[in-house]
């Protein structure tokens, strides 16, 4: 799980990178059985995936329009939650 300071930094980041609103583009490797874990985070989003060489893990890829820096690290918080879960 990533720490508070982290999220602050990323927080920051996002602010001086960023107009808000604007889309933001999440991608996760998650491993095989996770992948409905990682969905219902986005419910009603498209989901783009792909499987690892030998389908031991999936690559997803969705992108969201949010509010603020808020939002995006809200996000990652509850994506943090699921097992095995990298974020990039």
């Amino acid at each position: 799980m990533v720490d508070d300071g982290n999220f602050t930094k990323l927080k920051e980041l996002l602010e001086s990178q960023y107009e808000w609103p604007s889309a933001y583009v999440f991608k996760f490797i998650v491993p095989q059985e996770k992948i409905t874990e990682v969905e219902q985070l986005f419910p009603g989003h498209p989901i783009e995936k792909k499987a690892s060489s030998k389908g031991n893990y999936t690559s997803m890829t969705v992108t969201l329009n949010l509010e603020s820096a808020d939002h995006v690290i809200a996000v990652y918080q509850q994506a943090s939650k699921v097992q095995g879960l990298i974020a990039l």
